[in-house]
């Protein structure tokens, strides 16, 4: 009998203890159709909260004064091709910014040789200058998925020379010898693929130039030849999974960010998001394929990936765990040499 009590008494110890330890948190709802179409984003402020504190901007340098009619920075400097027409005073204010953005503790050294800011001798210089160029391309060619947020270096960078989140062709995950040695990128758990065992590298097939099509749910109980869209096979579907498990990951959000979960087909019933996103994802293919992979010949060795091509952009790269990098915040404001009409 004795026994008996003391191992009630040490439950309901436990369990006091346990509750005053752990309680679950106040989970965060939004819902973004009508009620009954699976279209509800539920968010754990634990979760969530570092990372918009991870997403708030640096306050923005000094606007220096416009002096109409006064030297631009291709009068006064050598071999500025892209930020010339620019003031000198807005030039170097531009290139403050951009050195606390890609590299703070380098400093300007990281593109140029000491003293000599004219020579194109480091690669770094190359590689930025073309950078500015994709920069104000996104914000002039791609309105449908930038809107008026727009993006800066600092969105891709985030005082990192390199941004952290970037992607390399390769061949499938490390995997064991004998007969799983091949595993054509299947059955082995792949970090960019939020640790699922499918298709690893999604990337190559609808991030580059000339992606393959996306296709996953037949419209039709039987397939049906001659028409594509009833052609893919289960694993052309599993491939899309993949990326889209990596579109998930990558902005913070599950697929009803996007999808009615009754008829995930429907653009008409999903919400405008899966537009933007649409249009994102032919975005960073034209990245890809304008601006990173020509640069490859630019690169040291030890800036290329295992199969000798250069780093690529994903949706992680700008996105960085949030639906709208920054939470949605703009830049363009405080450095309108970034804005299409300048």
């Amino acid at each position: 009998m004795i026994t008996t009590i003391r191992n009630g008494l040490a439950l309901v110890f436990t369990g006091l203890l346990l509750q005053g330890c752990w309680e679950a948190p106040p989970m965060e709802s939004e819902q973004l159709g009508f009620r009954g179409t699976g279209m509800l984003q539920t968010s754990n402020p634990d979760l969530t909260e570092p990372k918009l504190a991870a997403n708030v901007l640096p306050e923005p340098l000094a606007a220096v004064p416009v002096v109409e009619g006064g030297p631009t920075a291709a009068d006064v400097y050598e071999n500025v091709q892209v930020l010339g027409h620019l003031s000198v005073a807005e030039f170097a204010r531009t290139m403050t910014a951009i050195t606390a953005w890609v590299s703070p503790e380098q400093g300007c050294a990281y593109c140029h040789e000491g003293a000599n800011f004219v020579d194109d001798n480091l690669y770094t210089k190359v590689v930025s200058r073309r950078m500015m160029e994709m920069t104000m391309a996104i914000n002039s060619d791609w309105n449908s998925h930038v809107g008026e947020t727009g993006v800066t270096c600092l969105t891709c960078h985030r005082g990192n020379n390199v941004p952290e989140y970037i992607w390399f062709e390769q061949d499938g995950p490390p995997t064991a010898g004998g007969m799983a040695a091949k595993g054509y990128q299947q059955n082995h758990a792949a970090m960019d693929v939020g640790s699922t065992s499918m298709l690893s590298d999604p990337f190559s097939k609808y991030l580059t130039a000339e992606p393959e099509a996306i296709r996953v749910i037949s419209q039709t109980a039987l397939p049906q030849r001659g028409d594509a869209r009833h052609e893919s096979s289960t694993q052309a579907t599993e491939n899309t999974y993949s990326l889209m498990v990596h579109m998930s990951e990558g902005l913070g959000v599950n697929c009803t960010y996007c999808h009615n979960t009754r008829a995930f087909t429907s653009w008409e019933q999903g919400s405008p998001a899966r537009a933007t996103a649409w249009y994102g994802l032919q975005m960073v293919s034209n990245l890809n394929d304008e601006y990173l992979e020509p640069l490859g010949p630019t690169y040291p060795e030890h800036r290329l990936g295992a199969l000798g091509d250069a780093p690529k952009t994903n949706c992680t790269t700008c996105h960085q765990q949030v639906n709208k990098p920054f939470a949605g915040a703009s830049m363009l404001d405080d450095y309108p040499i970034w804005r299409p009409e300048q």
